[in-house]
């Protein structure tokens, strides 16, 4: 979180602002990083700087393969699991052939967009 709020307060400089009022990040599955926690720290990190007050959202980006066997492209599958189980365990081989895939989503964390109020 530090190094992605490091990126939006350096593109902010670009630009005559008075607030922030939102900023969107994209965050792949395949991160593991957790919206709560990510929140968190963003609301901690971001006092005393011109992003307190802002909005964090979170755009979750699912995981998506393709098959150098059968062609196949698309969302992985998940494991079954049993219990009270909360959390989903993707199973990063082909859905249709159990072939070896390449992760075509699911990876990124980025920021997707800021918006801002500029000075007059």
């Amino acid at each position: 979180m530090a190094e992605l709020m490091t990126a939006v307060k350096k593109e902010l400089e670009r630009y005559d602002v008075v607030s922030v009022k939102e900023v969107a990040l994209t965050v792949g599955r395949l991160t593991n990083l957790g919206a709560e926690q990510m929140e968190f720290a963003y609301e901690i990190m971001s006092k005393d700087s011109i992003l307190e007050g802002s909005r964090l959202v979170i755009i979750e980006e699912e995981i998506e393969a393709e098959c150098g066997q059968c062609g196949y492209k698309g969302p992985v599958k998940n494991m079954e699991t049993e219990g009270d189980v909360h959390y989903n365990i993707p199973v990063l081989s082909c859905p249709e052939c159990n072939g070896a895939v390449t992760i075509t989503a699911g990876k990124t964390c980025c920021v997707r967009s800021i918006e801002i109020e500029e000075a007059d």
